[in-house]
């Protein structure tokens, strides 16, 4: 996952919406959003690769997802950061408690930062800041730094999700996988200094990223409705940016 939009308790019908991007190497295998078989009570997508998963939700209503911090560095991982995900939503306890428990397992993956969320709360996390962070209502966006870093493609998204704080239903997840699409390049003198060198950086700055052998493979958006309704829909794409697929899920996770 390279970018991440989360509105919590900030639009008069969901409680909860994301707009998402996961960017990976196209040859790493996945599998589409759907129930998983070994653990039915987790609906996402999964890595097939290591197991875990860059973002879920379950039949509770509860929501995590990671990104990878952007280095120069390479830090060796002894496991896959997707288990930070599979893990908490494999558990009952509040997210404060799950994140708060990750500090002594925090050496074990490479840079990381974590969303985790239920009906009544919502953290982040990294194991590069060290620090569990509670999330109040409003509007947060992550990408590969530090929650909040404004970088153009974060910066985009958010507003484009402020923009979409009206609409509700599809017109909402157009408007969000619209934003979600987007190529634009942004200006030299925004781009952040991550160590990666000015080609590498430019490369990684728009919302949408493409390229043959690593890009955006595919977007995501979670509404989770007032009422108790959950929608998870996600599209998948090729290197060549075209849709390869969709995936559409309706969750009955009752009222917080």
């Amino acid at each position: 996952m390279c970018v991440l939009v989360a509105a919590i308790d900030d639009h008069p019908d969901y409680d909860l919406v994301v707009a998402a991007n996961r960017d990976e190497f196209h040859e790493r295998p996945s599998a589409a959003a759907a129930q998983w078989h070994d653990a039915p009570h987790i609906l996402g997508g999964r890595d097939l690769s290591a197991g875990g998963t860059w973002l879920g939700v379950d039949r509770a209503g509860r929501f995590a997802a990671v990104t990878n911090v952007r280095s120069n560095q390479s830090t060796p991982a002894v496991r896959s950061r997707g288990f930070l995900v599979s893990d908490f939503l494999s558990q009952a306890g509040q997210p404060a408690a799950y994140a708060g428990a990750l500090s002594l397992a925090a050496p074990l993956y490479a840079g990381v930062n974590l969303i985790a969320a239920d009906r009544t709360s919502a953290v982040a996390w990294s194991n590069r800041a060290g620090r569990v962070l509670p999330l109040a209502s409003g509007l947060y966006g992550l990408s590969n730094g530090a929650l909040d870093d404004e970088w153009p493609k974060l910066a985009h998204l958010k507003q484009a999700c402020a923009r979409a704080r009206t609409l509700t239903g599809e017109d909402l997840i157009e408007a969000l996988m619209s934003a979600l699409r987007d190529t634009a390049q942004p200006a030299d003198a925004l781009l952040p200094e991550t160590g990666v060198g000015l080609v590498r950086e430019r490369w990684l700055a728009p919302v949408f990223i493409i390229g043959e052998q690593y890009g955006t493979r595919c977007s995501t958006v979670v509404l989770r409705g007032r009422a108790g309704q959950l929608m998870l829909i996600e599209r998948r794409y090729a290197a060549d940016t075209r849709l390869t697929g969709e995936s559409r899920h309706t969750l009955d996770v009752g009222r917080p």
